[in-house]
Parts: structure tokens; sequence; C-alpha cells
């Protein structure tokens, strides 16, 4: 049953953000993407069905065909040139961070997972991951950041501990999973980035809430100089 909820919250967000892409861009634009992310979602699909990624003894473990893809990806959005008018800019600022109340959902399945036994409590709002609210803060923040100078000085500082929050429970996610980095030994191990569909909090979610974050960061940043 969790399962089956949790792939539907995927399928919502996917068309969600596909439909903004295709709003504010272009068709074109949201095509590409899509198929993007169709490809992504059958690799660490089928990643996760053959035991790839749950495997710990394979060198290098079977996390990191889901982490290092990810980081890269990351990594190529983030040192990239900003984008122009029509990218970074494209989307309404309140649009951005508003977004973010995805997280809420997320959070709700983490503390069913805690539940059922596949992550520890420490991943959870019952434990030290505070990015729950972060989610339930959006819809303010996102309505702040149109009253003025100060509203989006508030959303810039908002995003920068969202960022930290993120920090905090991927940190805490690797440090628990089984494999050479388990540092952190808790009541049980982080399970989720080896079982599908689950994977996808790290595999799609977390990236999704770090551009948001970035894509915020920045058009706050033209926002500013621009008043």
């Amino acid at each position: 049953m969790t399962s089956a909820l949790f792939l539907g919250f995927v399928v919502v967000m996917t068309t969600f953000v596909v439909a903004m892409i295709g709003r504010y861009i272009n068709r074109r634009a949201a095509l590409h993407v899509l198929a993007g992310i169709v490809v992504w979602f059958l690799y660490a699909g089928l990643m996760g069905h053959f035991g790839i990624i749950s495997n710990a003894r394979l060198r290098p473990p079977g996390i990191t065909f889901i982490v290092i893809p990810v980081l890269l990806f990351l990594i190529f959005f983030l040192v990239r040139p900003p984008a122009g008018a029509q990218g970074l800019f494209a989307f309404p600022l309140w649009l951005i961070l508003g977004t973010q109340c995805f997280r809420v959902g997320v959070e709700l399945f983490l503390h069913q997972l805690w539940i059922e036994g596949l992550v520890p409590r420490m991943m959870t709002f019952k434990g030290a991951n505070i990015d729950i609210y972060i989610g339930l803060s959006a819809p303010l923040i996102a309505w702040l950041s149109t009253r003025g100078r100060w509203g989006l000085k508030l959303a810039r500082a908002w995003n920068i501990l969202g960022l930290l929050a993120l920090l905090n429970v991927v940190t805490r996610a690797v440090l628990t999973a089984p494999g050479p980095l388990n540092l952190i030994h808790t009541e049980v191990p982080d399970q989720i980035i080896g079982t599908f569909p689950f994977l996808l909090i790290p595999g799609f979610f977390v990236p999704l809430a770090v551009m948001l974050h970035v894509l915020a960061i920045r058009s706050i940043r033209g926002s500013l100089a621009g008043i």
C-alpha cells in the first residue's frame, strides 16, 4: 500500500514539474525533461529490481550507482553558467518557493517507512529531520517573497536554511545506510536507498528540492539587483 501511494505521489510531482516547464518555458523543453525523467526512473527501477543498489558487497558499493549520477547532475546544474531570462526568470519566484511544499509529503512517507522499519527514527520529523518545517513554511515564504525587498531577503535566508536541512538528512541517510559508510548505528539501518520505489526519495525528490533552492536563490539575487 505504501509503495503504491508513493508511486502515485511521484507521478503527481513529475506531472506537475513537466506541466510547469511546458507552461512557462515551452512544450519542447517539457518533453525533453519528461524523457530524461522516464529514462532515469527506468534505470533506477532496474537497479533496484536486480538488487544492485542494495548490494553493499559490490566494489564500488551498489549505492554509488544512484548517488554518483545524482551528484554529477547536481554539480552540472550548480556550476553551469546562469540561465538566461527564458530559463532562470521564466518561473515566478512564488511558484518556485511554493513548490517546496512537496517535502511535507516526502516527510510523511519517511515517517511511515520508519513505522515499517525501513528507516531509522532520526531520519523522520520525530527524530533529527527538520525538513518538514521547510515544506510547511513554503507557502508563507512564497507569499512573503512578493512583499518587497525585505520579503526577498527573508526568502533567501529560508532557502539557505532549506539547503542545510537537506544536507542534514542526506548525511544521516548515507551514514546510516548499509555499506562502508555506515558510521552511525541506529535501531534499523537506512534501507530505502536500495528499495524501489523509495530510492526515488534520494534519486528524485532530493535533487528536485536542491534545484528549486538554487533557482530561487538565483532569481532572488536578480530581483534584488533590479530593485
